[in-house]
């Protein structure tokens, strides 16, 4: 059993600055993460940071923005709070050394990024989460801070009081891959989750194998409602053959799309007429699939994006891994001919419903970066607005978790702020646990002694993780591989009625395969398979809640495009989708958007570009 104040599970962007915050909070903080920090997903970003730095620019205008491509469904203070906050943390890590791009006069560079209304983005060459991780990671090595590295945190250590607000988390329990045992980590103050995304949902995505869902699914069993899952972001340039990211930054620069017959179609068909490429990235990502199932795609399948007209020495400054990338994946040299690109799942806005603090409604339990959902995104994310959310609310999450007091929250959390039921929703199946008994997710509420609630969580886990590897079963590739094909089938950019209810009947049925399921490596240590296995039982639920978030959002609004509701309907559906996990049964229910902030209220508009 490890005892520190603050656990943070999770070594990413979000992670590491929580780690950072809490720690010069004066907390005894603890890092653990299945992967070296430096090999986190946030590696992979590669435009850039949003903040409000230049003359001209403000915060009010990066949250009027932020708003806007949020389709008005996210909350005011989440979003002015990531927007006042942003450019202090842009400097800090400055100064932490962050080596971002400069201009001849030795400012920090920024360039326009889709949805902006000032060319606010600041970078780091196009490796911009490259350089941020080895910086934030520098400055946890020289605090002296603990990582437990290639620890697999597979369960929180949470009462399990009948009202959700009621129950306390204490710790988590983690498979050590190393020595193969199963590990307690007792929290004296707050568990801060930064797990990441979900991506591995779909089967062609710009996530890593790693980013399949763990804090979401963890929170979400053990009570904490999840917020907006229908809202999942397709990144409209990644190589069509691996899933892998092209910059928006490259459009940033001026880069260009153009279909099989040469035209520019993002203005040539009405797409943006003011924006064209840099339209915020629902925008795009449709029109290029219209394109694609109009005909005008290249093997009826992707589009162009040529930045030739850049010049190779603009291209090698500001863009130089993207040469790489193309040459590497594709065979193409973007240098002398233009890549092929197609839409992919890139990143979630809905996860794990806190406040602007990071708390959940779970005491003691905090989440942070892209599982959590503030809302600061709303039903879409624009393009460097990841990086600093991860930073400012990864900072927010550790000072509170290690007691710094941050004031009231405004955003509110858990059953309290729920507003409205579901409105009555047909499923084929019946959705959610097939044994609601869950008794290895949520430990004995009785248990007032934390280290005792902990060693009970570990038991749990031992005897489910022992189960796996001694029984014969299905080898859970199989129910993973139809579980993501399902959802790139019938939850993608296009959804409707039908397609949605295919996709549950799906996942019904790998939920019950799972039942079944077997790790086939009998090795305790570096069990790849047996992390798997325990990846995919949060691959199902996270595929669930998405989809019944989608076949109950009837309306088009940001990312969610349903073909039998062509339009935003703001008179029904300015409201938050929650899923709380009730006894096994995914109960639904609303709450409001909080559209007042702290000088204004942001009126619903038609968003245009």
């Amino acid at each position: 059993m490890h005892e520190h104040d603050v656990i943070v599970v999770g070594a990413g962007g979000a992670g590491l600055r929580a780690a950072i915050a809490a720690h010069e909070e004066g907390a005894d903080v603890a890092m653990v993460t299945k992967l070296h920090p430096v090999r986190s997903h946030t590696g992979a970003a590669e435009g850039g940071i949003n903040a409000a730095l230049r003359d001209g620019d403000d915060w009010e205008l990066h949250a009027y923005d932020t708003m806007k491509g949020s389709d008005y469904l996210g909350d005011a203070p989440a979003i002015e709070t990531l927007a006042q906050d942003a450019p202090d943390e842009v400097i800090q890590l400055e100064h932490w050394g962050m080596p971002f791009s400069r201009e001849d006069d030795g400012r920090v560079s920024q360039r326009p990024f889709g949805g902006l209304s000032f060319p606010r983005t600041t970078y780091a060459g196009a490796e911009t989460g490259h350089h941020l991780l080895h910086t934030m990671y520098e400055q946890v090595v020289k605090r002296g801070i603990q990582v437990y590295d290639e620890y697999y945190v597979s369960q929180l250590a949470v009462t399990d009081h009948d009202d959700p607000t009621e129950r306390t988390c204490h710790g988590v329990v983690a498979y050590d891959i190393k020595s193969g045992e199963i590990v307690g980590f007792q929290a004296r103050d707050g568990v801060v989750l930064a797990t990441g995304g979900d991506g591995q949902v779909f089967d062609h995505t710009t996530n890593a194998v790693a980013n399949t869902g763990d804090g979401a699914a963890m929170a979400y069993r053990a009570g904490v409602p999840v917020e907006d899952m229908e809202f999942v972001q397709f990144h409209p340039t990644t190589l069509p053959s691996t899933g892998v990211l092209i910059s928006e930054g490259v459009r940033g620069e001026g880069g260009i799309l153009y279909n099989s017959e040469g035209e520019r179609f993002m203005f040539e068909h009405g797409y943006a007429n003011n924006a064209g490429e840099l339209a915020s990235r629902d925008v795009v990502a449709r029109a290029e699939l219209t394109e694609v199932n109009q005909g005008r795609g290249i093997n009826d399948e992707y589009v162009y994006l040529d930045m030739r007209h850049l010049g190779e020495e603009r291209i090698y400054d500001r863009l130089e891994n993207i040469i790489h990338l193309a040459e590497d994946f594709e065979g193409v040299n973007p240098v002398e001919e233009p890549m092929p690109v197609k839409p992919g799942q890139h990143y979630h806005m809905g996860g794990i419903e806190t406040n602007e603090h990071g708390e959940t409604c779970i005491e003691g339990l905090y989440a942070a970066g892209e599982c959590a959902c503030a809302s600061v995104h709303g039903s879409n994310r624009l393009g460097g607005n990841a990086l600093p959310e991860l930073i400012v609310f990864g900072a927010r999450a550790g000072r509170h978790a290690a007691g710094k007091d941050l004031g009231e929250a405004e955003v509110p959390t858990g059953p309290s702020a729920r507003s409205e039921d579901e409105n009555s929703i047909e499923t084929p199946v019946e959705p959610g646990a097939i044994d609601t008994g869950d008794e290895d997710v949520i430990a004995d509420g009785a248990m007032v002694d934390a280290e005792n609630l902990v060693q009970a969580a570990v038991d749990a886990e031992q005897r489910r993780v022992d189960e796996l590897l001694e029984r014969e079963g299905t080898n859970h590739a199989e129910i993973r591989e139809d579980l993501q094909k399902a959802m790139t089938e019938n939850v993608n950019v296009f959804r409707n009625k039908e397609s949605l209810k295919d996709a549950l009947e799906i996942i019904r049925e790998c939920r019950e395969r799972y039942q079944h399921v077997a790790v086939s490596d009998p090795s305790r240590t570096f069990n790849t398979d047996l992390i798997h296995t325990i990846e995919t039982r949060n691959l199902i639920d996270i595929a669930e809640t998405i989809t019944l978030g989608a076949l109950a959002r009837d309306e088009f609004r940001g990312a969610h495009w349903r073909q039998e509701h062509q339009e935003r309907k703001d008179d029904e559906w300015l409201k938050h989708t929650m899923i709380a996990w009730n006894d096994g049964t995914p109960d639904l229910y609303y709450k409001p958007v909080i559209l007042e902030g702290e000088e204004k209220e942001y009126e619903p508009k038609v968003r245009s570009y």
